[in-house]
């Protein structure tokens, strides 16, 4: 038998998809308004909490470091707000008790999702050292002095273009890993393989849209970095809630065998 006759099928989505997905979000907060924000809150707080603690004991490049790879292990951050979209979609209003104890996110599949995305990130941690310890042989233990070496020297900014590079790929991989794996193991009766080669089906038949969706996340992300994360108390429900309505636009009904 064919393996991909037990994976659902992929729809096609036109450009404005993201734009509608992040508008429907918008949405779906007013309604979860309450349980949503103290969801953001929270990973908002650990964030600050996080950064700040590297920042206090002068490793400021692990605070950057934390910041770009967010990217990597936020999906399985979400699983809460996933649940809140999809009870949401039935017309049910989400608690945060609901949002918080998510027994699929529990599973052994979004465990195996999980240690993937968690290697991944340190995966990154170490090249990002890498790449700063062949770029310098200084210890720039506070904010000001590393961000005046990365953006004022000619080192620094080989070393931003380098990260940058490597960064870039690592987590476009992982966006087409999980973009959809992370949903779909909460909303179906689906396995890890599954679910990840989904995921990468659904990136590369629709490129253009999910290279737009993944730019408006970075964008997100970016902005409430720049606000020391307060303004992740509003951003991460926005995209949590829009990465399931894109989940449930991407994904069509499983297939039958």
């Amino acid at each position: 038998m064919d393996s991909r006759s037990d994976l659902p099928e992929i729809n096609e989505i036109g450009l404005a998809a993201p734009l509608r997905w992040l508008s429907g979000a918008l949405q779906d907060l007013r309604r979860a308004f309450v349980p949503c924000i103290i969801y953001g809150a929270a990973i908002s707080a650990l964030c600050l909490a996080l950064a700040g603690a590297f920042v206090l004991s002068n490793a400021s490049f692990w605070a950057l470091v934390l910041t770009c790879g967010l990217v990597f292990i936020a999906p399985m951050l979400a699983m809460g707000l996933y649940e809140a979209g999809r009870l949401l979609e039935k017309g049910e209003t989400p608690t945060l008790r609901q949002m918080i104890f998510v027994r699929s996110a529990f599973g052994q599949d979004a465990a195996y999702l999980g240690l993937t995305l968690l290697l991944i990130y340190m995966l990154w941690g170490r090249i990002a050292q890498l790449v700063y310890g062949l770029s310098t042989y200084h210890l720039h233990d506070t904010i000001g002095k590393f961000v005046t070496f990365a953006f004022t020297t000619e080192e620094g900014l080989y070393m931003l273009m380098t990260g940058s590079i490597i960064g870039g790929v690592i987590a476009l991989f992982t966006y087409a890993i999980v973009v959809v794996s992370a949903p779909m193991l909460l909303d179906r009766e689906s396995n890890f393989f599954a679910a990840t080669v989904t995921s990468f089906t659904a990136v590369a038949a629709n490129p253009l849209p999910m290279l737009l969706w993944a730019a408006m996340i970075t964008a997100l992300v970016a902005l409430a970095a720049a606000t020391a994360f307060v303004g992740m108390v509003v951003i991460f429900p926005l995209i949590g809630l829009a990465s399931w309505r894109a989940y449930r636009d991407l994904v069509g009904q499983p297939a039958l065998a």
